[in-house]
């Protein structure tokens, strides 16, 4: 099985390593725009060559795009004209806009939608790690307008990464993912700001950050290369759930303000009962 990997950063990195590890990809071909990022996939085995994107597509079996959602958007059409009985599939964050761009397009089929609900706070294929993907799930978007061979080998390739499979309508997908994902970017990156607006001496912010802040903020660390479009493609459902969030903490504002103590008790253990979702 040859694999060609779009993207060489922490998703397409990590994804090569464990596809060439445990024993489905024999061969791992990478592509990337920047040439960096090819270079260090190659000195550190992660890819075992680096092709032009058409040599590529024409090589594989299946081609992987683990590119920012911008990009794909530009890309996926690209390469299903590129396939004859080659399978494509995606890691991306948001799923609607790929599905109406190639909506009917004459190789759709050939395309699976998919996103694995993992990842870090870094970049770059020095990022990429074995075992990032297990126990994860991943989201199979819109099957039903997959070929039954395409999406076997899709789900072989994910079972591969140790992924548990969840069955979803792309549009249905994207309102999941801005509530339980992207907001959790959204939120640290208006901390981060908040933080850095407020503390000018950032030596303060060093020495009085405790374990909640850093865990809180850790996610403003991320790429805005990755992150920007995603809320773009999904602004939407971001504006729904940010409007959400500012209700829920406008309700924790009014009850410190009034100095209403049993409100607060009230708020919070409403909030606490997420330790029975998140153990």
């Amino acid at each position: 099985m040859t694999v060609a990997i779009i993207g060489l950063g922490l998703i397409g990195g990590s994804a090569a390593i464990d596809l060439k590890k445990r024993g489905f990809a024999s061969r791992v071909l990478g592509v990337d725009n920047n040439p960096l990022h090819e270079q260090t996939a190659l000195r550190m085995g992660i890819v075992d060559e680096c092709l032009p994107l058409e040599q590529a597509v024409a090589e594989a079996q299946i081609v992987v795009l683990a590119v920012p959602v911008g990009a794909a958007l530009r890309l996926l059409p690209q390469v299903l004209d590129l396939v004859e009985q080659q399978v494509v599939t995606d890691m991306c964050s948001t799923k609607e806009g790929l599905a109406l761009a190639v909506k009917y397009h004459p190789k759709r089929k050939r395309y699976v939608a998919a996103h694995p609900m993992a990842g870090t706070e870094h970049s770059g294929p020095w990022a990429a790690l074995s075992n990032l993907f297990d126990s994860k799930a991943v989201i199979l978007c819109d099957v039903e307008e997959s070929a039954p061979d395409a999406l076997a080998l899709v789900r072989q390739l994910f079972a591969t990464l140790n992924l548990r499979e969840i069955l979803m309508r792309s549009s249905h997908h994207d309102v999941h993912a801005a509530y339980v994902s992207h907001v959790s970017h959204a939120i640290s990156f208006a901390l981060a700001l908040t933080v850095l607006a407020k503390e000018k001496d950032e030596k303060h912010i060093f020495d009085l950050a405790s374990g909640g802040f850093a865990s809180t903020a850790r996610l403003a660390k991320s790429s805005a290369d990755m992150w920007v479009p995603i809320f773009l493609q999904n602004r939407e459902n971001m504006l729904a759930v940010m409007d959400t969030y500012a209700e829920q903490l406008g309700r924790l504002r009014q009850a410190i303000d009034a100095q209403d103590e049993q409100a607060l008790h009230q708020l919070v253990a409403e909030a606490n009962r997420i330790k029975r979702v998140l153990s």
